[in-house]
């Protein structure tokens, strides 16, 4: 009889403590993510902010901290972290320890101003947009690059690229710095040397290409067009220097529709109107189709182009002042009959 109670006791603390045991360690090594999901860790975050960011999609939130106690983890690593459904605390105590974080696939498009672009960029990592206009804007990068605040823009070309959450300010605009030296290959400066021209006046032209249309199949067109009248000496006359031009004056927010004669008598070396050759700086971020679309210009007689009334969104070309006056007249009355008048 006393053995037999002995022996139950003991399985009964046997039970109790695999019950507790199991219970252990399924609050360390059992299923906590409830789904995939991204996790963000700023610099600033401490384990409690972690746990509130969990909460959504975590079953034990409060038994991270008692794993991250137990490994000793005081302070998460700041990164983008991808968290997978069934994932323990213990894993993702682990992953916070290791700053194990993964990329971020990073995109700009044809952002007009630094300011612009800084945000953009904001909106997808870590760092705020003061910073990366302060590191965009750094005197030093900028004279070791025989760059300006308003040529800087050049170096970022709108792709896809792949950069850690965290990356700092400085190192982004490197980085980018060397993605820009490797897209002008050899190539490309073969190209932009046989139209006696450098990378920077190719990005100058190719922004100016890029405002003019939006059409892809339209810009070695326009681009060739450009390249016509300098090489015949002639003024660009080109609508979007004005507008550049016009914008400097009243603000980037300030709506130019339609071009007045007023404006070609800005005195502004942006005005391809009353000085002749390229402007000093790009107006714009171009795309690649805009650079390669220079690059790549088609040869032509045209030497005069006008937006198409026919067919909208696209330019009608001509080779004569006298075609592309009839061209212009077309276009202004549909102006007109719009109400378009700034």
């Amino acid at each position: 009889m006393g053995k037999k109670f002995i022996y139950a006791v003991i399985a009964t603390v046997i039970f109790i403590g695999g019950i507790i045991g199991y219970q252990y360690y399924q609050k360390i090594f059992g299923k906590s993510i409830t789904k995939d999901t991204e996790l963000f860790i700023y610099s600033s975050d401490s384990l409690i902010d972690v746990k509130e960011k969990i909460t959504d999609f975590s079953t034990n939130t409060n038994t991270f901290l008692l794993v991250a106690a137990k490994k000793n983890l005081s302070k998460p690593k700041p990164g983008r972290y991808i968290l997978k459904e069934g994932m323990s605390n213990n894993e993702l105590v682990n992953l916070l320890r290791s700053g194990n974080q993964t990329p971020v696939k990073l995109s700009f498009n044809n952002q007009d101003t630094l300011e612009k672009l800084a945000g953009r960029i904001a909106e997808q990592l870590e760092a705020d947009s003061i910073t990366l206009l302060t590191a965009f804007k750094d005197i030093n990068f900028l004279s070791k690059n025989n760059l300006t605040e308003k040529s800087v823009l050049q170096i970022f070309v709108p792709n896809s690229y792949q950069f850690y959450w965290t990356v700092s300010a400085e190192n982004f605009r490197d980085k980018i710095f060397v993605e820009y030296n490797r897209f002008w290959n050899k190539s490309r400066l073969q190209k932009a040397k046989s139209l006696e021209l450098t990378k920077e006046e190719v990005i100058t032209l190719a922004s100016i290409v890029q405002k003019e249309t939006a059409k892809n199949i339209e810009r070695p067109i326009v681009a060739g067009l450009y390249l016509n009248r300098l090489k015949k000496g002639w003024p660009l006359q080109a609508d979007p220097t004005i507008i550049y031009s016009v914008k400097e004056l009243k603000g980037q927010d300030y709506v130019v529709k339609r071009v007045l004669t007023a404006d070609l008598e800005i005195n502004s070396p942006y005005n391809t109107y009353k000085f002749k050759g390229l402007p000093p700086t790009l107006i714009s971020m171009p795309d690649i189709s805009s650079i390669d679309g220079v690059l790549n210009a088609e040869k032509h007689d045209y030497f005069y182009m006008c937006a198409s009334v026919e067919k909208l969104g696209y330019h009608a070309f001509a080779k004569t002042l006298s075609q592309h006056n009839r061209n212009a007249a077309k276009y202004h009355q549909w102006m007109n009959k719009q109400s378009i008048n700034r």
